[in-house]
């Protein structure tokens, strides 16, 4: 491993980034000049020819600033895909997937004309996922940021799924159809919470998306007046939640028509997804 590389993972280290060998390599990947634009740099066979310096140098002080690799290099992967993503829009996380893996195992037909409706669609991850999944239903997705949707469209059109998910720039207020499953990551950071983030989140996320008020529980109070309005019968709704908010969701949905079917942990085996259905 030639000094160059070894300088630089050293430099990756002293700010504590995690898996600064991993991160060094994407970063080279994304330096490269076009014409090396089909061969994978690996730190093994680094040639440093290959890369245009000012570039490399540009994304690396962004790392070392504790910008999430995702924010520099615009892509995240989530499900079966890799989304275009920027600072206006959540990185779609791993255990977001959840709420696709309880989707198909409550929806059993993947052919079903179903009416999906994703709330707070940020990225489109959610919605273009559903979209993979459930090949004839249609999908409205919604959020209240502008900058978001346009992010969202970006996703969509570069899938060719414009003709299956309708974007809608608006709040849950601007929704008056129904739906037969009702999705959503909303935001469910407490104002304390927020002030103890990362620096990676707290500096690159869009506030926007984390916000969940005072206590974190703003939206889930709103679904619990307004969801079971636009809800088919028989219909399911799936949520995202914070650790240590499902005794608190749970109070909440108790004086809904809504049921709680079940709640899925994460990884961590932190309590993480809400299935409810109409009751």
């Amino acid at each position: 491993m030639n000094d160059f590389i070894i300088s630089n993972i050293k430099k990756l280290k002293q700010k504590k980034i995690p898996n600064p060998e991993i991160d060094l390599r994407i970063l080279l990947n994304y330096s490269k000049y076009k014409k090396y634009k089909n061969k994978n740099i690996l730190l093994s066979n680094f040639v440093l020819d290959q890369i245009n310096i000012k570039k490399f140098n540009l994304l690396l002080n962004r790392r070392l600033s504790k910008e999430p690799i995702s924010k520099i290099i615009n892509k995240k992967s989530f499900w079966k895909d890799d989304f275009f993503v920027n600072h206006f829009v959540l990185d779609p996380r791993p255990e977001t997937e959840a709420i696709i893996d309880e989707s198909l195992n409550i929806i059993k037909n993947k052919k079903a004309y179903l009416r999906i409706l994703d709330i707070g669609t940020g990225s489109g991850a959610i919605a273009i996922s559903l979209a993979r999944e459930f090949v004839n239903a249609k999908i409205y997705a919604i959020d209240i940021s502008i900058e978001a949707i346009k992010v969202a469209k970006i996703n969509i059109i570069e899938k060719n799924l414009q003709n299956q998910i309708k974007l809608k720039h608006g709040s849950l207020d601007s929704i008056k159809e129904k739906f037969d499953l009702i999705v959503s990551n909303p935001p469910y950071l407490s104002k304390n919470e927020i002030t103890k983030t990362g620096i990676e989140i707290k500096n690159f996320e869009p506030k926007i998306a984390l916000d969940g008020g005072e206590d974190g529980l703003d939206f889930y109070k709103e679904f619990a007046k307004k969801i079971p309005k636009i809800m088919n019968k028989n219909s399911h709704m799936i949520l995202e939640i914070g650790e240590n908010q499902l005794k608190n969701c749970k109070q909440i949905f108790r004086y809904s028509s809504l049921n709680l079917l079940k709640k899925t942990q994460d990884l961590q085996k932190k309590d993480r997804i809400m299935v409810l259905s109409k009751l």
